[in-house]
């Protein structure tokens, strides 16, 4: 049985467990993933983002996807495969949103230049140097693969002011796992260690 259905995904929310997971490098790039990442842009556009990680659809992959012009046909689409961030310089404050916290947002400091090394769908080796608003999304999105997110990157004044909205989203998941509209956190986490046994090892 296929352990991945693209046409199913759906961006999830905090505090989903998958948000926390720390993802696993991908060992083969096969159809039904190109067609996950062909899902995955449709989503981003979608909820008007500029990038997604593997993460926020519930995937534990090293994957995120970027198109810093956030709309279909324009900009540049990007795919990264098994990134690796290094060569961070400057600093940069700025405001951040994610599509796993809609609605809330906060100013985060982070390197103004970074180099990622990756892979694209196609085997294509990536080795460049991402600037300003390019720089913080690759560094945003790398974040998700490390179970990382950009509240935990908020200074304590900041990461108070958005307490409420935070234990607001915990209420609504408890409520959607009670419903059963959401599974329980060990299936999520079989799920997980599923596809990752089928795209990681």
């Amino acid at each position: 049985m296929q352990p991945l259905d693209p046409t199913s995904l759906q961006i999830v929310t905090y505090p989903h467990p998958a948000l926390r997971y720390e993802s696993k490098a991908l060992r083969r790039v096969d159809t039904t993933l190109r067609s996950v990442v062909e899902r995955m842009f449709e989503l981003m556009y979608a909820h008007r983002g500029v990038g997604l990680a593997a993460n926020q659809v519930n995937l534990p992959l090293r994957l995120f996807i970027m198109n810093p012009a956030g709309k279909t046909g324009e900009g540049e689409e990007w795919v990264f495969i098994n990134p690796v961030l290094s060569r961070p310089r400057g600093n940069d404050e700025d405001e951040e949103g994610c599509l796993s916290l809609p609605g809330v947002v906060g100013n985060v400091v982070r390197p103004k230049k970074v180099r990622v090394h990756a892979f694209d769908l196609q085997g294509n080796e990536i080795d460049r140097e991402f600037s300003d608003y390019e720089a913080r999304i690759v560094q945003h999105e790398a974040d998700h693969l490390n179970g990382v997110l950009f509240i935990d990157r908020l200074s304590e004044g900041a990461r108070v002011e958005v307490e409420e909205q935070l234990h607001a989203f915990e209420l609504e998941y408890q409520t959607q796992q009670r419903m059963g509209t959401i599974p329980e956190e060990a299936d999520i986490m079989a799920q997980l260690a599923k596809i990752e046994s089928a795209y990681c090892s």
